[in-house]
C-alpha cells in the first residue's frame, strides 16, 4: 500500500486503528461471502450438465471473478458510495460516519450468511443497498428527525428501477431464447436433461463454458465494484485525509483548479446571485490549489477542504436549478471534479477480486441446488443452461455501462424459471414462493438490521 495510505494510519489512535482493521476484515468478508453466495449463477449450469466437474468449475468461475473485478471498471462503486446524501459524505469523518460503516457492513453479512445457510438465492446487491438506506434514515432521524432526508433517493429510485426490472428481463429473455434455439437446433438431446455419464456435445461444451466464463466475468466487474463501494464508505470515515483527492495523477490539481475557475465565469454571466452561493465553493478551491500540480503538493488537511468543497458545489447546484443551457456548459469542467475525488486505490481493487474470487471457489452447493435442482420439476438441459447464462452475462455487462448495480442472482434465477417455462418442464412453485419471499424481505431486512446496529453503536458510543 502506498506510503501515504500508512502515514495516514499512523495518525489514527491505537481504538481507531483496531475498528479500521476490523472493517476492513469484515467490508471483504461480505465480498468473500458474496462470492460463495452467488459461485451458483455461474457454474449450476456446467456442473449439472456435466460440462465440469465441480473443482474445476469453481476454479474457472474463480478467476474470471477475479478478472472481472480488476478490469470492469468504477462506475458502479460510486453509484454505491452516492447513495447516501451529500450532507452525511461531508461530515462522515466523525466517529458517527465510523459506525455507520460498521453497521452497514455487519448487516450485509449477516443476512447473506442467514440466506446462504438457509439454500436460498437472494440478491446481495438488494442487502447492500438496504443496509445503506437503514444507516442513512436511522442517522437523519436522530440528527433531524426526519427519517426520509438520510438518503439520496433519486439515486435509490434508480437503482430499484434496475434491480426491479432485471428479473424480468432474465425471464422473459432466457425464454425467448431457448424457443429461437429450439426452431434453429432441432437436436432433441440438447431439450433433455443428462442421465449419467452423458457428455455434452463438444459445441454445447464450449458454448457452456463460454457462458460459465461470461457470467462469472460480469459478476465480478457488477459486484465486485459493490465490495469497492463500500470499502469507499469506509475510507471516508476513517481516513478522510487519504481518501480526500486522487493524489497519484500528474496535473490533477492545476485541472481542478481551472475547472473551478471556468465553472465560474460561465454561473456568473448567467445568474451573478447564483455565482455568488457557487463561490462560497469554487473560491476556497482556486485558493487551495493556486500554483499545485498534483494534489500531493497540498497539505492533507486542505485536501479534505477541497473534496468538501467539491461535495459542497455538487449540493448546491442541485438547489440552485440551475438552467439545462449551463449545465451543459459546465458539464465538462465538472468531470474534473469527478476525477479528483472518484478514485479507487489500486489495493481495495486487488483486495476486493482477491475476496470475490478466492470466496467463489467456497460453499457453492447449497446454492447449486437450490437452482438446479428445485426451481423446475426437471433438472437443467443444456439449452437450458446456455439460454440463461448468456442472457444473465449480457443484462449485467449491459447494466454495468448504466453504471447500475443488478442481482446476478435475480437474472439468472429468473433466466433458469424463464427456460422451463419454455422447455414445458414445469416450475416448483414451492421453491419460487420460498425464493420470492426472501427477495421481498432483504431490502426491509437489511434496512431494519442495519438501522438497529447504527442505533445502538451510537447510544453506546461515549
Amino acid at each position: 500500500m502506498e506510503a501515504t495510505f500508512r502515514e495516514a494510519l499512523t495518525q489514527l489512535s491505537w481504538g481507531q486503528q483496531v475498528g479500521f482493521a476490523f472493517a476492513l476484515f469484515v467490508a471483504f468478508g461480505f465480498e468473500f461471502i458474496n462470492g460463495f453466495h452467488d459461485t451458483a449463477n455461474a457454474v449450476t449450469t456446467v456442473i449439472y450438465t456435466g460440462t465440469l466437474k465441480p473443482t474445476p468449475a469453481v476454479l474457472l468461475s474463480g478467476l474470471f471473478n477475479f478478472l472481472g473485478v480488476l478490469v470492469g471498471g468504477t462506475a458502479v462503486a460510486f453509484t454505491i458510495v452516492n447513495l447516501l446524501p451529500v450532507d452525511l459524505l461531508i461530515d462522515s469523518s466523525s466517529l458517527r460516519g465510523i459506525v455507520m460503516v460498521l453497521s452497514l457492513l455487519l448487516a450485509g453479512v449477516i443476512w447473506n450468511l442467514g440466506t446462504w445457510w438457509m439454500g436460498l438465492p437472494v440478491s446481495s446487491s438488494h442487502t447492500l443497498i438496504g443496509s445503506i438506506i437503514g444507516v442513512g434514515m436511522a442517522n437523519s432521524l436522530m440528527t433531524s428527525g426526519n427519517a426520509l432526508a438520510g438518503v439520496n433517493w433519486s439515486q435509490i429510485q434508480n437503482v430499484g428501477l434496475a434491480l426491479l426490472i432485471s428479473p424480468i428481463i432474465g425471464f422473459t429473455s432466457a425464454m425467448l431464447l431457448l424457443w429461437a434455439t429450439k426452431r434453429a437446433f432441432k437436436n432433441p438431446n440438447l431439450y433433455h436433461p443428462p442421465g449419467d455419464g452423458d457428455e455434452p456435445p463438444k459445441w454445447i461444451r464450449w458454448v457452456l463454458l463460454a457462458t460459465c466464463s461470461g457470467v462469472s466475468f460480469a459478476h465480478g466487474s457488477n459486484d465486485g465494484q459493490k465490495g469497492m463501494g463500500l470499502i469507499l464508505l469506509m475510507l471516508i470515515g476513517f481516513l478522510p485525509t487519504y481518501y480526500a483527492l486522487d493524489v497519484h495523477h500528474a496535473d490533477l490539481a492545476k485541472s481542478t483548479r481551472d475547472a473551478a475557475v471556468h465553472i465560474s465565469e460561465i454561473i456568473e454571466k448567467e445568474d451573478p446571485h447564483r455565482a455568488e452561493i457557487v463561490n462560497a465553493d469554487l473560491v476556497p478551491i482556486i485558493e487551495m490549489l493556486e500554483g499545485k500540480s498534483t494534489f500531493s503538493e497540498v497539505a492533507p488537511v486542505k485536501r479534505w477542504k477541497v473534496r468538501q468543497a467539491i461535495y459542497g458545489f455538487r449540493k448546491h447546484v442541485v438547489e440552485m436549478q440551475i438552467s439545462a443551457r449551463t449545465l451543459q456548459e459546465i458539464e465538462p469542467h465538472r468531470q474534473h471534479f469527478a476525477r479528483a475525488i472518484e478514485f479507487v486505490p489500486l489495493w481495495v481493487k486487488v483486495g476486493v477480486a482477491l475476496a470475490l474470487g478466492v470466496g467463489t471457489m467456497i460453499g457453492y452447493k447449497r446454492i447449486v441446488v437450490t437452482i438446479a435442482e428445485k426451481i423446475g420439476k426437471t433438472h437443467l438441459t443444456y439449452a437450458q443452461g446456455a439460454a440463461a447464462e448468456v442472457v444473465a452475462a449480457a443484462t449485467i455487462l449491459v447494466a454495468d455501462s448504466f453504471h447500475l448495480p443488478v442481482s446476478t442472482t435475480h437474472v439468472l434465477s429468473s433466466g433458469i424459471a424463464g427456460t422451463m417455462y419454455a422447455n414445458r418442464s414445469g416450475l416448483q412453485w414451492g421453491t419460487l414462493n420460498r425464493i420470492a419471499l426472501a427477495w421481498v424481505l432483504t431490502l426491509p431486512a437489511a434496512v431494519m438490521l442495519s438501522g438497529t446496529l447504527f442505533s445502538t453503536g451510537i447510544f453506546l458510543i461515549p
